[in-house]
């Protein structure tokens, strides 16, 4: 698989070299790790979400804290 990073896709190669850094590994393990990671990802910050110990602020502010431009809780 090909991941286009030329023009309009620049932002990708930042994106790819970001995972590389935080993996410590090449690139196809990098990309391949955080597709694997994500849902795993999402998936306990909804169950933490769901608890019932934590008032709705709490709630709020991690909903806050773990959303990104690409996932919103």
């Amino acid at each position: 698989m090909r991941i286009r990073t030329d023009g309009d896709y620049a932002y990708r190669r930042d994106a790819i070299e970001r995972a590389v850094d935080f993996y410590d590994c090449n690139k196809t393990k990098a990309v391949v790790s955080a597709c694997d990671d994500i849902p795993k990802f999402v998936q306990a910050s909804r169950q933490i979400l769901e608890r019932d110990d934590l008032t709705f602020e709490q709630r709020r502010e991690i909903a806050e804290t773990l959303s990104t431009g690409a996932i919103t809780f």
